[in-house]
């Protein structure tokens, strides 16, 4: 969530928190009955001050209500998520068990290594990191663990590594989803998308 305009940054300040980061949170919320401003700052990891900015604007924006009495008779106010916070992160009932995730995880892992080593492949992987419900151990079920990849062409790899920012053409991005639909195998476990710097920032897996 980017700050106020006239606020000046501070020396050393952490990056505010993006709406995609706030709502990659909500999304790992779906079957919690509540959960706190520290909650959203260690998953983030981000301050206290950048997630209570966070959540005011969920607030706002009806994605987030305070919970009923409890967390804050212990000094912490409890938060839920609404249901409309819940759809617009993509949350989906947790399916899946964790065992089964992590086994998708691995299988993408070898088929990223295997990828890069081909150099008939379009496109070269740079970055891949994975985040969700999954990397929290007290759930039973998770849903699908996202996975932001980052890909440059092999061609400009050769040169400078250029990361692929935005396809130059129609044919080029769809030769990208293509790449990205073949490297995720039909699997329902995992869900890939197109890398961001926020994604590596708030608590995730790298696979690279």
């Amino acid at each position: 969530m980017p700050p106020p305009r006239d606020r000046k940054t501070r020396p050393n300040a952490l990056p505010p928190i993006s709406a995609e980061a706030a709502l990659s949170f909500l999304k790992d919320t779906k079957g919690t009955l509540a959960w706190t401003a520290r909650d959203l700052a260690g998953a983030l990891k981000t301050n206290r001050h950048e997630a209570e900015q966070a959540l005011a604007l969920l607030q706002a924006q009806g994605y987030v209500q305070p919970a009923r009495q409890g967390g804050a008779a212990r000094g912490a106010p409890e938060w839920m998520t609404t249901p409309a916070g819940e759809a617009v992160s993509g949350a989906k009932a947790p399916r899946f068990t964790r065992e089964s995730v992590e086994q998708a995880l691995t299988a993408l892992k070898d088929r990223i290594q295997g990828s890069n080593k081909n150099r008939q492949a379009p496109f070269r992987i740079t970055d891949a990191v994975a985040f969700g419900d999954f990397l929290l151990p007290e759930r039973a079920r998770v849903q699908s663990a996202d996975v932001g990849i980052r890909l440059a062409r092999r061609e400009d790899a050769k040169q400078k590594n250029a990361a692929v920012a935005e396809p130059r053409s129609a044919s080029e991005a769809k030769a990208e989803r293509s790449f990205l639909r073949d490297l995720r195998a039909k699997s329902t476990h995992l869900t890939l998308r197109p890398y961001a710097d926020w994604m590596r920032r708030r608590t995730h897996r790298d696979l690279l």
